[in-house]
């Protein structure tokens, strides 16, 4: 089923910036998803069964071999039917500059690469950082991101790119793009009604009633999350992070981070959380 104007999506924060999940051993993780929107790339590619996918309110049906990409601030979700296989891999763009101008100014116009149409390279590619992501190795990180820019040199290709302001969007994705391209500065609902020429009060019913998430919550989520990068993998002091990400003092800082990581800003510098799913990226 297409996602309306009407119905609403749960944005979803993310702190790792690389996660691989497959069907598990006893293939019971089944891909199904509802509808949801995040900074992040999502791609899969199925391996055995049949899933369905809503990509920005368009339809697939996928089949073994199939390749499906989600872009940045895209809403989808995905329709299980109990059997599939698949590996999916979650990556914020921001771990490779060198594709930044791709994710961040253009979408696909069909999310869907065929298996016919697939270079055989990527579900080896997949497999790859699949047993990477499993291993504990001291150059996980780069041997990953190496793994993604391969991947997407061979998927790009195959992908008919379209500019992102020249897609006929509705709001919600006008507004959700210029927030992740903006978040460090200072937002405010007033600002963006002015810089988008859209109402404010429509802006916050759309957070409200769409992402289920108040406007400065899902700001904070933004900054929170380039936060928790910026602690894993730069030396920079938790003040000066708390600035660059568009704090106006620690303190409001600190308190956000808590709320949504559940520890302090030094705490989790400190742990640099990682599972055996999901690694921390070098940027």
């Amino acid at each position: 089923m297409a996602i309306t104007d009407n119905e609403s999506a749960r944005y979803e924060m993310r702190n790792q910036d690389f996660s691989f999940r497959d069907q598990g051993a006893d293939g019971k993780v089944h891909l199904g998803c509802s509808a949801h929107i995040h900074y992040s790339i999502e791609f899969f590619l199925l391996t055995s069964g049949e899933v369905d996918a809503n990509i920005d309110s368009s339809e697939y049906h996928l089949n073994s071999g199939d390749f499906c990409i989600a872009f940045p601030n895209q809403i989808h979700s995905y329709t299980s039917f109990g059997d599939e296989g698949y590996m999916l891999c979650i990556v914020n763009p921001d771990v490779m500059p060198e594709l930044a101008d791709v994710f961040s100014q253009q979408v696909p116009e069909c999310a869907v690469v065929r298996g016919k149409e697939l270079p055989p390279s990527v579900p080896e590619i997949m497999k790859q950082m699949r047993d990477m992501s499993r291993r504990s190795s001291e150059y996980k990180d780069v041997v990953i991101k190496g793994l993604l820019l391969s991947l997407f040199g061979e998927v790009l290709p195959h992908l008919q790119l379209t500019d992102v302001r020249s897609v006929s969007s509705h709001a919600l994705k006008t507004v959700v793009n210029y927030c992740s391209r903006n978040f460090s500065r200072d937002l405010s609902l007033g600002i963006l009604e002015e810089e988008l020429h859209i109402s404010k009060y429509y802006i916050s019913h759309l957070f409200s009633m769409k992402l289920k998430i108040r406007f400065n919550d899902y700001i904070n989520s933004l900054r929170i999350s380039d936060a928790c990068r910026q602690l894993r993998q730069t030396d920079k002091t938790i003040t000066e992070i708390s600035e660059c990400v568009g704090f106006n003092t620690l303190r409001t800082f600190n308190r956000a981070f808590i709320r949504q990581v559940g520890m302090s800003p030094s705490e989790y510098r400190r742990l640099k959380p990682q599972t055996s799913r999901s690694v921390s990226m070098i940027g």
